[in-house]
C-alpha cells in the first residue's frame, strides 16, 4: 500500500473520502505548507503550490483537509512542541537564560511563520484561535510556570511590580528586533537580554557565563 492509498469501507463512508497518509508523508505535507508560508507569507498559500511542492495531486490534499485554513490549523498543531518545555534550572535567573537559549536558537524560522500568520490572523477568528492555541499559550504558561517557582522558591515576590511583564518582554524582544534592527534575536542576543534588563528588574544575580568562569580559572 503506497503513504497515499485510500481506505474505502462500507462501513465508513467519511473514511473511503479521505487519504490514509504514512506520519512521514503528512509530516512532509506540514513541514511544506509551514516553509511556504514563512517565504510567501499566508495569503499566497495555495493547495496548488503545496501539491506542486510535495509531488501529489490536489485531490489528496483536499480529501485530507478540505480547507486551506484546516490545512495551517492541522501544520500548526502537527508543529507545536513547547521549546521551553523541561526548562527547570533550580533557579528563576537560571531558567530564564534557559529560555532565552531555546528562544533565540530557534528564532529565525519562528519569527519569519509569525509575521506571516499575525497580519492574516487580525482579519480570521480562527486562525487568530489556532496561533495562540500553538505558539502563544504554551510559552506564555511556560514562563508563568518558571516566575511561580521563582515565588515558591523566595526567590521573588509574588506581588513584584514587574512580574506581570516578563513573558510579554521576553517573546517581544524576539519577535520584534527583526522590525527595529532589521536582526533576529538570537542566542547572544537574548541571553544579553536577560542578563541585562530581565534579571535586574526582577532583583535577581545573573549566573557566571561560562566564559566568565573559564577567564577566572587558573591555567
Amino acid at each position: 500500500m503506497t503513504a497515499e492509498a485510500v481506505e474505502v469501507t462500507d462501513e465508513n463512508p467519511a473514511a473511503s473520502r479521505r487519504s490514509k497518509l504514512t506520519p512521514e508523508r503528512e509530516q512532509e505535507f506540514y513541514e511544506a505548507v509551514l516553509d511556504q508560508i514563512r517565504r510567501c507569507g499566508y495569503q499566497a498559500l495555495t493547495m496548488e503550490g503545496i501539491a506542486l511542492r510535495t509531488r501529489c495531486s490536489k485531490s489528496t490534499l483536499y480529501r485530507q483537509w478540505r480547507t486551506k485554513q484546516q490545512f495551517v490549523a492541522a501544520a500548526l498543531r502537527a508543529r507545536t512542541k513547547e521549546r521551553f518545555s523541561g526548562i527547570d534550572t533550580g533557579s528563576l535567573a537560571g531558567d530564564l537564560l534557559a529560555a532565552a537559549h531555546a528562544a533565540g536558537s530557534g528564532s529565525f524560522g519562528d519569527t519569519l511563520l509569525v509575521q506571516a500568520l499575525t497580519q492574516a490572523a487580525l482579519h480570521d477568528p480562527d486562525l487568530k484561535k489556532v496561533l495562540r492555541e500553538t505558539l502563544v499559550d504554551p510559552e506564555l504558561a511556560a514562563i508563568g510556570a518558571m516566575l511561580d517557582r521563582g515565588v515558591a522558591r523566595g526567590e521573588l515576590r509574588a506581588d513584584h511590580p514587574a512580574r506581570p511583564y516578563v513573558a510579554s518582554q521576553l517573546l517581544g524582544v524576539l519577535r520584534m528586533r527583526t522590525f527595529i534592527d532589521g536582526k533576529h534575536a538570537d542566542t547572544p542576543y537574548m541571553e544579553c537580554f536577560v542578563r541585562a534588563v530581565l534579571l535586574p528588574v526582577l532583583g535577581l544575580e545573573a549566573p557566571e557565563a561560562a566564559g566568565e568562569r573559564d577567564a577566572g580559572e587558573s591555567p
